[in-house]
């Protein structure tokens, strides 16, 4: 695969991402928990048999012992995954912190074997739109400017197109809105540090922000956010994309005008010409 040139600005740090989940507590990682609950459950509707999985995972202790058998594999830049060694390939909650989403895609495609499953985890653009739209008016108004502080996570649409653009066949995409609840700013960043999830971006402000900013950014998501028990809430969207590796057994489109009945008639109406 190739890789971006030595002087190539990276959007993530992955120093800076390792170290955070360095410190990671394993209580903290509900929203891995929720994803191993999305998994199996999309894998139960799949009528077909896996024998040869594989997980790429920043933790692989969530994933022990959910797929008997899987290789289990760190969500690096140039992921360790044979080629056509498995005939599927989970890749959990990693891709929204990877610099080239697309090239993790198409080493999972290469990773399979024919008519083989990709069943990516990730998090997707309404994650924690509360906190960015607090915290980003907050900086304007305390600092008169914005500075990176959230990963940019994809839209739905723009990370299904992302299956394509790897040449996996067949792609699907839906999400999950999860929603917790926090006592105070604090306590959301707190679980964020401890969950791995705290801004590594490459581009990220090296100092100190300003306590007005935190204490403006707290005020503006009660004003807006807060539910009637005055908590905080704090979307997470787990998107789930699926794709499979290309196989002759897959059905395909037709070819255009070798339908053999009319829509019309199906639908027992008239059919009306369009004008020029």
């Amino acid at each position: 695969m190739k890789m971006p040139a030595p002087n190539t600005p990276l959007l993530v740090d992955r120093d800076a991402l390792a170290a955070h989940r360095a410190r990671v507590r394993s209580d903290a990682l509900f929203l891995h928990h929720a994803a191993v609950d999305e998994v199996q459950d999309r894998l139960s509707l799949v009528n077909k048999t896996f024998t040869a999985p594989a997980v790429v995972t920043p933790f692989a202790g969530v994933w022990a012992d959910v797929l008997p058998g899987a290789r289990l594999v760190s969500d690096d830049e140039v992921l360790d995954l044979p080629v056509g060694g498995h005939d599927l390939v989970v890749h959990a909650m990693g891709l929204h912190w990877a610099n080239d989403p697309v090239g993790q895609l198409i080493q999972c495609r290469r990773a399979l074997r024919p008519d083989g499953l990709v069943l990516v985890i990730c998090l997707g653009g309404q994650t924690l739109h509360q906190l960015r739209a607090a915290l980003g008016q907050a900086e304007i108004e305390v600092k008169g400017g914005l500075s990176p502080r959230v990963a940019p996570m994809g839209e739905l649409r723009e990370l299904g197109a992302l299956l394509q653009r790897a040449g996996l066949a067949l792609p699907v995409a839906d999400s999950v809105p999860l929603t917790a609840e926090y006592r105070d700013l604090k306590h959301l960043m707190r679980d964020l540090r401890n969950m791995g999830e705290t801004n590594a971006l490459g581009a990220r402000v090296r100092h100190a922000t300003p306590r007005a900013v935190f204490e403006r950014a707290e005020a503006l998501y009660r004003d807006h956010f807060a539910n009637t028990a005055g908590r905080l809430p704090a979307t997470f969207e787990l998107v789930c994309l699926t794709g499979w590796s290309p196989d002759e057994s897959q059905p395909k489109p037709l070819r255009p005008g070798s339908a053999q009945a009319r829509l019309a008639d199906a639908l027992q109406t008239k059919e009306t010409k369009l004008s020029d």
